[in-house]
């Protein structure tokens, strides 16, 4: 064995490379060499000799009928002479070995080039094949070395690369500590290790459990989503294919030992495990924990926007310190997340609701106490809006819908409560008090008679009054109690109105 054949073993094993490929690197190598140091037009090859264990050069020339250019070309009958089955097209090498042996130093160093570029090429090819399947897997490294805040890890037979945006704000590191990461990505570029590796990565957390949960080893629990903010809080979805097995107390472990391995691991960073759901909405609310959520609903199904409802004091532990509980949430979830207590809610509803029903041109629809079916006998009969309605005479009313007086009454009643200056109705149907009578003058009671909205009582009234005789008996008929309390009113403005002894 030659000692051009025990350097190409030797370089074989030290990195792992076929010995096909380092030949082939060679004859290319040397093959350059040649054409560049000799300059002449001939096709000049460089082919290894596996039974010498030698490098030949030779000038390889085409087999033509007729012969154009004779340093690339050769005769039909030259070619014969030298292999009998050589025909039109074929490629004849003839030695030139002799031309070999003139290459010098020059040559030879770049061939050398050459030969390292072409190996340096092939092994980074192999350790590219070696580690692209491993993306996502737990690695574990020696610090080697530091380099403008980025560190190099030696996990074997290579380093990997820790750059400074995957390493958590909460730790440090000094030369030779263990280390562990996961490969998040590997790379062919020419420069630099091509191995990338992460310890603030979701996958991380997801590799750390499952080496400390053996249900999530073997499938019986799953890591469904995982979320991180490095160093300060994590939270995890988790689920169970089996009914019998809990998946947060498969996760949380005996005394909470499964989890507090996990949170040493990663220097103290707290992790809060989720029940996970396939409805957006109950994860959502699952994923606020510590909090409690009373109402969540999805306000944009397109864009993946959810509106989360909680008590005042709950808001500020769903939304967290500087947001983070509800971003963490969010990223679980995979939608957007709109937090608001429900104080706040009722509020906006109320106010919407009051501002939309005060308008003049408010329609009839919107109010509550109107059947959705009256609204189109009511436009008919020329009332159209609420303040047409609280307008409206009762008898007419009654008459356009055909119901009992009483109904018409709560109508107009609740028609009038939403316009403009509107006191609320219990405010309105409270009787007076005593101190109120004795301390309101005469001339007082009665502007404050005349002022003040109608009750239920005094529609009654003015309806007595446009129909003295059909409208009464008609109201008698109908609800004796209210024309009662329609005396009884009457007979307290009276006495009230009387000047003091």
């Amino acid at each position: 064995m030659s000692l051009l054949s025990e350097q190409i073993q030797a370089i074989s094993r030290d990195k792992n490379i076929d010995q096909r490929i380092i030949i082939e690197a060679l004859q290319d190598a040397v093959t350059a060499a040649a054409r560049r140091h000799f300059k002449s037009n001939e096709n000049l090859v460089a082919i290894y000799n596996e039974e010498s264990h030698r490098m030949e050069l030779y000038a390889a020339k085409r087999v033509a009928e007729v012969v154009v250019s004779p340093e690339t070309e050769v005769s039909l009958e030259e070619a014969l002479q030298a292999d009998e089955t050589a025909e039109v097209g074929d490629m004849l090498y003839e030695p030139r070995q002799d031309r070999f042996e003139e290459l010098g130093r020059i040559a030879a160093q770049t061939a050398r080039q050459i030969v390292v570029q072409k190996v340096r090429e092939a092994e980074r090819e192999n350790i590219y094949n070696e580690y692209i399947g491993r993306v996502g897997e737990i690695v574990h490294g020696i610090v080697k070395r530091f380099e403008r805040g980025n560190i190099i890890l030696d996990i074997g037979r290579v380093e990997a690369l820790l750059p400074r945006s995957e390493q958590s704000p909460a730790e440090s590191f000094s030369q030779n500590d263990r280390v562990r990461a996961v490969i998040f990505q590997v790379t062919k570029d020419a420069r630099g290790p091509q191995v990338h590796v992460s310890r603030t990565s979701p996958e991380m957390i997801k590799r750390l459990f499952e080496m400390e949960v053996p249900e999530i080893y073997d499938g019986t629990v799953m890591i469904k989503a995982a979320a991180r903010e490095p160093g300060e809080r994590a939270k995890v979805g988790v689920a169970s294919n089996d009914p019998d097995v809990d998946p947060v107390g498969a996760c949380v472990g005996m005394k909470g030992s499964r989890v507090q391995s996990v949170i040493r691991e990663l220097r103290g960073e707290k992790i809060d495990i989720i029940p996970w759901s396939e409805d957006p909405v109950v994860f959502a609310a699952n994923a606020l924990s510590p909090a409690k959520v009373s109402r969540v609903q999805i306000t944009d199904f397109t864009n993946q926007r959810l509106e989360v409802i909680v008590e005042e004091s709950q808001l500020s532990l769903a939304i967290g310190k500087r947001g983070q509980n509800v971003r963490l949430a969010s990223k679980l979830v995979g939608w957007n997340i709109d937090i608001r207590s429900d104080a706040e809610m009722k509020r906006e509803v109320a106010s919407q609701f009051q501002s939309l029903l005060s308008q003049p041109d408010a329609p009839l629809a919107d109010l509550s106490a109107i059947n959705p079916a009256y609204a189109p006998y009511l436009q008919k009969a020329g009332i159209a809006t609420v303040e047409e309605l609280a307008q409206a005479n009762v008898n007419d009313v009654a008459g356009i819908l055909d119901v009992s007086f009483d109904e018409a009454v709560a109508l107009i009643e609740q028609a009038r409560q939403f316009l403009p200056g509107a006191a609320p109705s219990d405010e309105r149907d409270a009787p007076p008090t005593e101190a109120d009578s004795r301390a309101a003058s005469p001339a007082e009671a009665g502007s404050a008679a005349q002022s003040a909205p109608q009750s239920a009582a005094d529609i009654a009234a003015d309806a007595a009054a446009d129909a003295p005789e059909a409208s009464l008996e008609a109201v008698g008929a109908a609800s004796p109690d209210v024309v009662a309390e329609a005396d009884a009113t009457i007979n307290d403005a009276e006495r009230s109105a009387q000047p003091e002894a």
